[in-house]
């Protein structure tokens, strides 16, 4: 279901991220391409943030959309 909400959003949720995390550029968000996995993984290593943090990130910004 998640990826699912990922992908139908995808440009909402990737306007969201880049409000949010302006350190992340349109080019790495774009790799992860609406695949959660993957851009769990991105915000890890970019924000140094544990799985955890970045999955209920991922989640609030989605509940908001």
């Amino acid at each position: 279901m998640d990826n699912d909400r990922i992908s139908g959003k995808w440009t909402e949720l990737k306007g969201r991220l880049r409000e949010t995390y302006g350190e992340l550029t349109d080019d790495e968000l774009e790799q992860t391409r609406g695949e959660r996995e993957q851009l769990e993984g991105l915000l890890q290593q970019r924000l140094g943030k544990t799985k955890d943090e970045v999955r209920k990130a991922i989640d609030r910004i989605l509940d908001a959309i």
